[in-house]
């Protein structure tokens, strides 16, 4: 069981900066893919990066140039960096943690919202 915690959304105006942090306790988190999805109103849930304990990525569409995830391992924590904001960033941001040795075991935060406008 891993259980996922998620902080640091808000309203922040377009050009601004966010950082999203994600606590992840539980076991054998090192086998985990721990990273980020994101809901708009109105639409699919769609990846934004994943990053492994070995610091391999994975980049969805949303991944832009703006954002950059990173890891701790020490600290069982997946950061999102996100930097000169637009209003198309808002969205819920969900916490995702996959694991890569037994498929189909996966867990999520209960998403934090980020909101982009002036």
């Amino acid at each position: 069981q891993v259980q996922l915690v998620e902080s640091g959304g808000g309203l922040v105006q377009p050009g601004g900066s966010l950082r999203l942090s994600c606590a992840a306790s539980g076991s054998r988190l090192s086998s985990y893919a721990m990273g980020w999805y994101r809901q708009a109103p109105g639409k699919q849930r769609e990846l934004v990066a994943t990053i492994t304990s070995g610091g391999s990525i994975d980049s969805g569409d949303s991944m832009s140039g703006r954002f950059t995830i990173s890891r701790d391992n020490a600290k069982n924590t997946v950061y999102l960096q996100m930097s000169n904001l637009k209003p198309e960033d808002t969205a819920v941001y969900y916490c995702n943690a996959k694991n890569t040795i037994v498929r189909g075991i996966g867990y999520w935060g209960q998403g934090t919202q980020v909101t982009v406008s002036s």
